[in-house]
C-alpha cells in the first residue's frame, strides 16, 4: 500500500511539472504543424509505443466490449476534445495564458463529482472558490488582462479551453470509476490511439495536411510532447487517477500554470499584464479555496479509503 502511494505521489508530480513545459512546446509547434495533425500524431506515435510496452510486460489487452468501448470513449474525450481544445487555442492564446486557463479543471472536476449519484456535495466555501475563479477567467478574457494579443480568435480559443477542460474533467472522472482493472499503460494507449486517431481523420478530411510545414522546431517539439507529454506524462495521469481523489488529483493545475507563465516569459517573451496577474492569483485563490472544504467533510473523505484522499 505504501508502494502504490509513493509511485502514485510520483505519477503526481510528474504530472505537476512535465505538462507545465507541455504549453511552451504546443505553442511552438503549432506555429508549422496544424493542430489536428499535431494532436493526432503526437498520441498516435505515443499510444504505438505505450500499447508494445504493454504486451512486453505481459499486460492483457481487453476483450470485454464495454471495457473497450469505456476506452474509446474516455480517449476521445481526454484527448481528441480536452488535448485538442489546448492545441487549437494556442494558435493565439500565449501559452502562459492558456495554463491559466485550464487551471479551472478543479472546478469542473468539483461540479462533475458533484453529478455522480454518490459524488461530494459541494458546500459554502467551495461554490465561493467556484465564483471567484471565474471571475478571475473573465478578467483574464479582457484587453486588459490579454493585452496585445486580445482579439476574436483569442476570446474563441478561451471558450475552446474551457470545453476542453469539461471533456477532460468528464473523461477523467469516467476512467476512474469505469477503468480500475485495466492495466495503465494498455488503458493509456488504447486512449491515445482512440482519441488520436480520431482528431487525426478529421484533420486529414478538413485539409490540414496542406498546412504541414516541417522544421526543426517544430519536429522537436512534437518529439518532446510525444515523449515526455504523452508517454511519460499522461501515463503517469492513468497511473495516479487510479489512487489519488479526482479533485486532488486537479491539483496539478496549480503548478501547471506557474510553469507555464515562467518558461513562456523566458524563451517567448510573452508578457503578463497587471490585469493578467490579478486575475491569476484570483484564479489560483479560487482553486486554493474548492481544494480546501471545511472540517467536516473533510473528516469524511478520511474515512474513504476506497476512494483514496490525496
Amino acid at each position: 500500500m505504501k508502494r502504490d502511494r509513493a509511485l502514485a505521489f510520483t505519477a503526481f508530480v510528474i504530472v505537476c511539472v512535465v505538462w507545465g513545459t507541455t504549453y511552451l512546446a504546443i505553442r511552438v509547434a503549432v506555429r508549422t504543424i496544424p493542430p489536428m495533425l499535431l494532436t493526432g500524431a503526437r498520441f498516435v506515435v505515443a499510444g504505438i509505443v505505450l500499447f508494445a510496452l504493454a504486451r512486453l510486460r505481459g499486460e492483457p489487452i481487453p476483450r470485454a466490449r464495454s471495457v473497450v468501448t469505456e476506452l474509446l470513449i474516455v480517449g476521445l474525450l481526454m484527448v481528441g476534445i480536452g488535448n485538442f481544445a489546448v492545441v487549437w487555442s494556442e494558435q493565439w492564446v500565449p501559452s502562459g495564458i492558456a495554463a491559466l486557463l485550464v487551471a479551472t479543471a478543479p472546478f469542473w472536476a468539483v461540479l462533475l463529482e458533484r453529478m455522480r449519484k454518490d459524488g461530494e456535495r459541494i458546500d459554502l466555501r467551495r461554490a465561493f472558490g467556484m465564483l471567484i475563479g471565474f471571475v478571475g477567467v473573465a478578467l483574464l478574457v479582457t484587453p486588459g488582462g490579454a493585452g496585445r494579443v486580445f482579439d476574436a480568435h483569442f476570446v474563441a480559443g478561451a471558450i475552446a479551453v474551457q470545453i476542453g477542460s469539461i471533456a477532460w474533467q468528464y473523461g477523467t472522472v469516467r476512467s476512474k470509476y469505469n477503468l480500475q482493472d485495466v492495466p495503465p499503460l494498455i488503458s493509456s494507449s488504447f486512449q491515445m490511439l482512440a482519441g488520436g486517431i480520431g482528431i487525426a481523420i478529421v484533420g486529414f478530411a478538413t485539409g490540414e495536411p496542406r498546412r504541414l510545414t516541417f522544421t526543426a522546431q517544430g519536429i522537436g517539439a512534437l518529439a518532446y510532447l510525444t515523449i515526455f507529454g504523452s508517454v511519460l506524462a499522461y501515463t503517469a495521469y492513468v497511473y495516479a487517477v487510479r489512487s489519488i481523489r479526482v479533485t486532488t488529483l486537479s491539483l496539478y493545475a496549480y503548478i501547471n500554470p506557474l510553469v507555464a507563465v515562467i518558461l513562456g516569459w523566458l524563451i517567448l517573451d510573452e508578457q503578463l499584464t497587471p490585469v493578467s496577474i490579478v486575475a491569476m492569483l484570483i484564479i489560483l485563490g479560487g482553486v486554493a479555496l474548492v481544494q480546501t472544504p471545511g472540517r467536516r467533510i473533510e473528516h469524511a473523505r478520511i474515512v474513504d479509503v476506497r476512494r483514496g484522499g490525496g
